[in-house]
C-alpha cells in the first residue's frame, strides 16, 4: 500500500524541480506555460503568477487530455509547462501525472510565495 510520501517520492524522482530564478528566466523568454494547481480560494490571499492557467489539481487529467471536452488548448504535449502550487507537493504530483499523459517538458516550479519573493511577475 502506498502512502502520500511514496507518491511524492515517486513524483520527485521523475519531475525536475527548478529554482524560482530559473522558472522566472524561462517565463521571461515567453516559452513557459504556467499552471497554478491550487484551490481557487488561495488566489485572493496570495495572487498567482501573471498569466498562469488556474487549473485545480483535481481537474488536470480532464483539462490536459486533448480528447476530452474540458481540454485547455494551451496544454500541448510539446509545450514547456511549469506547475506551481503552495509549496511544491501538489505541483510535483500534477507534473508527474502530466508526464504520464505524454507531456514532454513539465517542471515543478515549487511554491508561489517563493516565485513572488524572487521577483516573479504576479497578478491577483
Amino acid at each position: 500500500m502506498k502512502t502520500a510520501k511514496d507518491y511524492l517520492t515517486e513524483a520527485n524522482s521523475v519531475v525536475e524541480r527548478i529554482s524560482p530564478n530559473e522558472g522566472i528566466e524561462r517565463y521571461n523568454k515567453g516559452n513557459l506555460v504556467v499552471v497554478d494547481v491550487r484551490d481557487s480560494s488561495a488566489f485572493p490571499e496570495t495572487g498567482t503568477v501573471q498569466g498562469a492557467l488556474r487549473i485545480p489539481r483535481g481537474l488536470i487529467e480532464f483539462v490536459a487530455d486533448d480528447t476530452h471536452p474540458m481540454h485547455n488548448g494551451a496544454l500541448k504535449k510539446d509545450a514547456q509547462i511549469g506547475i506551481i502550487c503552495a509549496v511544491g507537493g501538489q505541483a510535483a504530483l500534477t507534473a508527474k501525472t502530466m508526464k504520464d499523459m505524454g507531456f514532454e517538458d513539465v517542471v515543478n516550479l515549487g511554491g508561489v510565495s517563493d516565485w513572488a519573493e524572487a521577483g516573479g511577475p504576479m497578478e491577483d
